[in-house]
């Protein structure tokens, strides 16, 4: 009596037409596989893609112990990675648009780097607060716990990093809005954002202190408690 043997998914693939089509089972199963499998490649793919990026961009910064000419080589490397990821598309280009929204779904656009929490960049935010009566009085962004912090440092750090004047001054705006809520009397709140300088080791010893670099300011009117909005 002869023995019938059974089709490896390999042999499978060369079966005719005809008979594949008594099977739709086994043939979904396949597609259902190569899907998933498409799925994960894409996924991972994208993780490997932004945490070079974000390698590369430390180092082209010269936040590491490489040596300096290194810092070139990593600015071109990651100008080409950040290519590849659509960065310098318009940003109404429908694939720039679509890694964008995946990646932030995903909790992969996040700050990280080496899949390792990044550790944010020095950027301040400082408030200039503008009365009807010409007082002017300073605050700086505050927050309700040590959870709270570390997301702020984020937001502040993904500001500086914002490479679009628009959406950069709509995620300034919505901080100082949060400041004008604890200071409804002011009618106009200047937003400066720098980025705070720190010495070396060795220059810390030569004396050298921190020191602050102006980036942006923005200013916000706000309607006052009594309702006028004319500043001073």
């Amino acid at each position: 009596m002869g023995r019938i043997d059974g089709t490896s998914e390999a042999d499978f693939e060369e079966v005719p037409k005809e008979v594949t089509a008594l099977f739709p089972g086994r043939v979904g199963v396949l597609h259902r596989k190569q899907l998933y499998l498409a799925c994960f490649f894409c996924h991972f793919l994208l993780i490997f893609a932004i945490c070079c990026r974000d390698t590369l961009s430390f180092i082209a910064r010269g936040y590491t112990c490489l040596p300096v000419f290194f810092n070139t080589y990593a600015q071109k490397a990651e100008t080409i990675v950040s290519t590849a990821l659509g960065a310098h598309l318009e940003p109404s280009h429908p694939v720039r648009q679509a890694v964008s929204v995946y990646t932030h779904l995903g909790g992969i656009e996040s700050g990280y780097a080496f899949f390792a929490p990044n550790v944010p960049d020095n950027y301040k935010l400082v408030f200039e607060l503008h009365y009807p009566d010409g007082r002017i009085e300073y605050d700086l962004p505050h927050v309700a716990s040590g959870g709270a912090g570390l997301r702020l440092a984020t937001l502040l750090d993904n500001i500086g990093d914002t490479r679009s004047d628009e959406l950069r001054e709509v995620m300034v705006k919505m901080v100082a809005y949060s400041v004008w809520r604890a200071h409804p009397d002011a009618t106009m709140i200047r937003s400066v954002f720098g980025f705070a300088l720190l010495p070396t080791a060795a220059e810390f010893r030569r004396g050298t202190r921190e020191s602050d670099e102006f980036l942006y300011a923005y200013d916000f009117l706000f309607p006052s408690s009594s309702g006028e909005t004319d500043v001073p």
